[in-house]
């Protein structure tokens, strides 16, 4: 059966942004310290529905919103999806809640965003949490060269969907097949909910959606605009906010081994990296008891003193 969240909005930029909230939260709940959520890739703002009611019951405010032309009000007429733009969404995120200081939370692409956000603006952060993908920094390592050959296999979707057209059709094909494939091949031995998968389907089914999720890829491999240097110079940045590093032993996505190749002298403020055991990519659906409980914790350790605006 279909968890329900209350829904609220988020006008930013000239873009409207749907956000899921814990069933308290309102403008009123400025007190409690806010946990930002962000999704990543294949996915949607659902993927935190086992956390949102856990983090409300240990206090915090949730809010999880839709990324970047995850829906048609939220898709840019110039088509722009460089990272750079996302960290500027997740300010006005921020700025349009009330809040000076907030918990960010991210997966995927939220990862990716959350790391260019602490660089960016760690004022705005009263902790960091990333899952399932590590810091860029030290990936130009030997160590990191040592891995190439099996990332590079499991990282195929990234070129693959540099071939627009034939991409485009592919993550369309048999009623987004695709999106189950990545699912399985990189949270080996998971089966998500078949009602879940469906609205995740629907999700992507929305006019733009699959082509604004594409954009993230094909951005990301722009070699000339002054855009994507700023998001390449933020994603190499040091990171001066309190991090949690969460990876899945058995991710098929992105190397678990590469979380080791993170050091602490990058964190200035503290780096934790775990592992959890028996989970994937999507290892917050996979453990969401152990996920909770080490998020929790971290998030407790890190509360932020005056949280509002007003």
């Amino acid at each position: 059966m279909e968890a329900s969240f209350p829904t609220t909005t988020l006008s930013v930029g000239g873009l409207q942004f749907t956000a899921l909230e814990g069933s308290r939260s309102s403008a009123r709940d400025r007190r409690r310290p806010l946990v930002l959520c962000l999704h990543g890739f294949p996915d949607h703002h659902r993927t935190w529905r086992l956390q949102i009611p856990a983090l409300e019951a240990a206090g915090f405010r949730v809010v999880a919103p839709l990324l970047r032309g995850y829906e048609p009000s939220s898709q840019p007429i110039d088509d722009d999806y460089h990272t750079v733009r996302m960290v500027e969404d997740v300010l006005g995120f921020i700025e349009y809640l009330g809040y000076l200081r907030v918990h960010l939370v991210g997966h995927d692409w939220g990862a990716v965003i959350g790391y260019q956000v602490a660089a960016r603006a760690p004022e705005r952060l009263s902790s960091l949490t990333a899952m399932a993908v590590p810091h860029p920094k030290r990936l130009a390592s030997v160590a990191a060269l040592r891995l190439l050959p099996g990332q590079l296999r499991n990282s195929w979707y990234m070129f693959f969907f540099q071939l627009r057209l034939v991409s485009d059709v592919a993550l369309r094909r048999n009623d987004f097949a695709l999106i189950d494939k990545l699912w399985r091949d990189w949270s080996p031995g998971f089966t998500p909910p078949a009602e879940e998968m469906r609205l995740l389907k629907r999700t992507f089914r929305q006019p733009g959606v699959a082509a604004a999720a594409l954009g993230y890829y094909r951005d990301m491999f722009d070699p000339i605009t002054r855009a994507a240097a700023t998001s390449r110079a933020l994603m190499r940045a040091p990171v001066s906010v309190p991090t949690l590093a969460l990876t899945g032993a058995d991710d098929g996505c992105l190397d678990t081994r590469l979380f080791d190749l993170m050091r602490a002298e990058d964190f200035s403020h503290g780096l934790s990296v775990q592992r959890i055991a028996g989970a994937g990519h999507f290892l917050h659906q996979e453990r969401p008891d152990e996920v909770n409980r080490r998020l929790i914790d971290f998030l407790r350790r890190h509360e932020p003193g005056d949280v509002g605006c007003d």
